[in-house]
C-alpha cells in the first residue's frame, strides 16, 4: 500500500529458500499491482470519460465528466455525468459539441469533486487511454485543492491489445462495433463511458478464457507539509521497471529446458506477439529483472524471430545470449525457481560480516 508520504516504496525482504515460486516474488506493492490475472476479482471498476478544451492538462480544462461505478461483475451500480464550467474557452467545439453557452450556469469541478470521489473510492479507474483521463482528473483535483481516492487504474486500449481481436485499430467505435455495443453520441462523456462499461464485461470474459492478465496499474499521490496533495503522473511501465532494483542476484544465463531463476535479467525485442507491458508485468511478478539493453550479463531475450537481422534479438545472437519466443516464456514464467536475495549475500572478514550491496 502507499507509504504515509504518498509514495510506493520498493521493499527488499528475505526471499524464500530454494524451491518453485508460483506467486508474486516478494511483497513489494509496486510489482504486485502491475497487472493481475483476469480471474482475480477486484473491488469494482469506475469507468471514466472526460471531454476537454485541449490535449494538455497543464493548459486545458475538463468541460464534461462521466463516472460509472461498476461492481466486480461489471454491472453499473451508480453514475454521475455533468457539464463543467471551468471559465475558459471550450476549444474544439466541432469535436466534442460543447459550446460556451452550454457551460453557463454549470458547476465547477470543485462543486462536484466530492461526488466524483465517492464513486472512485475503492474502485479501479478504467478509461480508454487512461493516462489522458487520469491526468486531466488529477489536474482538476489539484486546482480544487482535493485528492482523488484512486489507487489503481486500467487502460482498455492496452487490455484490447492483449486480447488478439484481429481488428484494424483499437478506437472506441471500432471496439464497440466488434462487441455489438451501440454508440449513439461519440465524444459525449456519458455515452462514451456507457459504451466502455458495456464492452468491459465481454472483454474481461475473453481475458479470463485466454488466461490474459488485465493491465491494472498503481497510481500514487503525495501530501506536502503545506497540506497540498499532488498526483504523480502515469509513466511508461518499461521505464519504471528498468530503474527498479531487483532483490535477487543475477544467477546467469538461462539454459533451455531448465526453469527460470529469480534474478535473471530479461530483455524484450520488438518481435513479440504479446505486448511488452504484459511481458514486463510477468517479469516483475516472478522476481526476474527487466533490462532495457542487451549485454553479456543479460540472461535471455524474448524474441519470436528465429534469425533476427537487427535489434535486440540480433545483438543477443551475436553475444550468445539465449533467445526464446514469448509463448515459451509465458509458460516457463508460471513456475520460477527461488533465487538468492541480495540481502543474503554476505561474506565474513575477521569474524565480522559486511554487505557487498
Amino acid at each position: 500500500m502507499p507509504s504515509p508520504g504518498g509514495r510506493l516504496d520498493t521493499v527488499l525482504h528475505t526471499p524464500p529458500r530454494p524451491g518453485i515460486v508460483t506467486g508474486a516474488c516478494h511483497p513489494d506493492p509496486v510489482s504486485h499491482f502491475w497487472g493481475r490475472p483476469a480471474a482475480e476479482s477486484g473491488q469494482g471498476w469506475a469507468v471514466v470519460d472526460v471531454e476537454t478544451s485541449g490535449f494538455r492538462p497543464d493548459r486545458a480544462r475538463v468541460l464534461s465528466v462521466a463516472v460509472l461505478a461498476l461492481g466486480p461483475d461489471g454491472q453499473v451500480e451508480q453514475s454521475l455525468a455533468s457539464l463543467l464550467n471551468p471559465g475558459v474557452d471550450p476549444g474544439p467545439t466541432h469535436v466534442h459539441g460543447i459550446t460556451a453557452e452550454m457551460l453557463e450556469d454549470q458547476p465547477t469541478f470543485a462543486d462536484i469533486a466530492g461526488d466524483v470521489a465517492e464513486l472512485l473510492n475503492g474502485r479501479t479507474l478504467v478509461a480508454h487511454n487512461v493516462a489522458f483521463d487520469y491526468a486531466f482528473l488529477a489536474a482538476e483535483a489539484e486546482l480544487a485543492a482535493t485528492a482523488l481516492p484512486i489507487d489503481t487504474v486500467m487502460c482498455t486500449v492496452e487490455l484490447a491489445r492483449r486480447l488478439e481481436l484481429g481488428l484494424d485499430n483499437l478506437r472506441l467505435e471500432t471496439l464497440a462495433r466488434h462487441w455489438g455495443v451501440a454508440q449513439t453520441r461519440p465524444h459525449d462523456a456519458f455515452d462514451d463511458a456507457l459504451v466502455l462499461s458495456r464492452m468491459l464485461v465481454p472483454a474481461l470474459e475473453r481475458a479470463r478464457e485466454r488466461d490474459v492478465w488485465v493491465p491494472v496499474r498503481p497510481v500514487t499521490r503525495r501530501r506536502w507539509p503545506s497540506g497540498l496533495v499532488t498526483h504523480d503522473e502515469l509513466r511508461p511501465l518499461k521505464m519504471l521497471a528498468s530503474r527498479m532494483p531487483c532483490p535477487y542476484l543475477n544467477p546467469g544465463r538461462y539454459v533451455r529446458g531448465r526453469p527460470l531463476v529469480q534474478g535473471m535479467r530479461v530483455a524484450l525485442s520488438a518481435e513479440c506477439t504479446r505486448t511488452h507491458e504484459e511481458l514486463v508485468e510477468r517479469i516483475l511478478h516472478a522476481g526476474l529483472a527487466y533490462c532495457d539493453n542487451v549485454d553479456p550479463e543479460t540472461s535471455l531475450v524474448i524474441c519470436n524471430d528465429d534469425a533476427p537481422a537487427q535489434g535486440k534479438g540480433y545483438v543477443a545472437r551475436e553475444l550468445g545470449v539465449p533467445v526464446v519466443p514469448d509463448r515459451e516464456f509465458m509458460i516457463n514464467v508460471r513456475e520460477v525457481v527461488s533465487g538468492t536475495g541480495i540481502d543474503e549475500f554476505t561474506d565474513t572478514v575477521d569474524g565480522g560480516q559486511f554487505a557487498l550491496f
